[in-house]
């Protein structure tokens, strides 16, 4: 494809070469391996001299074709897919870290991120120490010289806070680190990290790519020559991705850009609903410019995206009592579905944390996170008015 196609056609168009059926959408390959003409074809196969395909746990057209995409939307060198968003932030980390190393992570971070950090990787004796989004000027203080891996959300996961790209971009070039941004809530439609100096890009396609709330799937995208690692290490550990569901990721990524538009306009909507509500006493999304970080929003996001944060009068019981009386949004444990869903992050989510490592990154007993949906705005905020009512 073109580089200079507009995303949206890329996204469209960017396809697998069509079998001898000439078949206008790429068909699934599902297939556990592959054959080949003669020996000197397989052994060539297996020296990595030719770039065929030899077993669906190392590479799959499927596979191809997904992870092209998204290397065009990030501006990437080269991918790799996985199973599940956690096998792409655990299979990248095993594969560029070792025994002795040590890694500087944002605070905020996903639950099972966190315990990744905290409970799997010392077994290896590679350590982590935790930075806050808001304090910059002291990230400086949690280099080492055994530091390799800086690591960061933004938007965090669940607060909506936001961490300065252009900043950490420069910090980890200073000081010689690998930066890996999680994008998951962004979504390369809105934000493209590696243009501020990520060299690694990692999503849980199993939110906003798919969008539907059907398949599980992982990305990991940026550096060629990191890449590399991180497939030699996927080969041979088998954290791999059904085909099936690589082609449903790649279908879903041709709606990313129209999903994302309706998804940040009514977030934007309800924001500013709960943002008038006198039952609620904050609300926290990146296209207000109440956010405290709305500076950063603007320089680095083309737009909000389709998180609110919002804490309720009443704390931790009322919480609980809006949950319970929301007939239209969904309670479940996602986000970036086609579906409104709202979760309590202090019980669920993030309930691995301690109840001091929650509060540190803002996640309070009245915390509701809001994964905004593409129903029609009026019946989003009819059901979540009559919930704060009941509550």
């Amino acid at each position: 494809m073109s580089k200079d196609q507009k995303f949206e056609t890329q996204a469209i168009r960017t396809q697998i070469a069509p079998t001898h059926a000439q078949e206008h959408s790429t068909p699934m390959y599902l297939t556990s391996s592959f054959i080949y003409n003669d020996a000197e074809e397989m052994r060539a196969a297996f020296a990595g001299e030719n770039d065929r395909h030899i077993y669906s746990r190392f590479s799959n057209p499927n596979f191809g074709e997904l992870a092209d995409k998204l290397c065009q939307m990030e501006g990437a060198e080269a991918g790799y897919v996985f199973a599940t968003g956690m096998a792409a932030v655990f299979s990248t980390f095993a594969a560029l870290a070792n025994a002795g190393d040590h890694i500087i992570s944002c605070r905020s971070v996903f639950g099972s991120t966190h315990t990744v950090f905290t409970k799997i990787l010392p077994k290896w004796k590679i350590e982590t120490t935790y930075v806050e989004v808001n304090s910059t000027a002291d990230w400086g203080n949690a280099v080492q010289p055994n530091t390799k891996l800086f690591y960061l959300e933004t938007p965090t996961n669940p607060g909506v806070d936001l961490v300065d790209l252009e900043f950490a971009g420069q910090f980890c070039k200073e000081h010689g680190l690998i930066l890996i941004v999680d994008n998951c809530f962004a979504t390369p439609y809105l934000q493209q990290p590696i243009r501020f100096g990520a060299d690694l890009v990692i999503h849980s396609a199993t939110k906003f790519i798919d969008g539907q709330g059907r398949v599980l799937g992982g990305i990991t995208v940026g550096r060629k020559d990191l890449i590399e690692e991180i497939y030699a290490f996927s080969r041979s550990t088998g954290p791999a991705l059904s085909p099936f569901n690589a082609w449903v990721l790649s279908k879903s990524l041709e709606t990313l850009a129209v999903r994302m538009e309706r998804h940040c306009e009514n977030a934007l909507a309800l924001s500013e609903f709960l943002e008038a509500h006198p039952k609620v006493n904050w609300v926290k999304y990146p296209g207000l410019k109440s956010h405290p970080q709305f500076d950063i929003a603007q320089k680095q996001m083309s737009k909000g995206g389709a998180l609110v944060a919002f804490g309720i009068q009443g704390g931790l019981e009322n919480g609980r009592n809006f949950l319970n009386h929301l007939s239209l949004c969904s309670l479940t444990a996602n986000l970036g579905d086609s579906r409104t869903i709202a979760t309590h992050p202090s019980s669920t989510t993030h309930a691995k944390l301690t109840e001091e490592e929650r509060l540190k990154v803002g996640i309070t007993p009245e915390l509701i996170r809001v994964s905004v949906g593409l129903e029609h705005i009026d019946d989003i905020i009819s059901d979540i008015q009559q919930a704060l009512e009941k509550a």
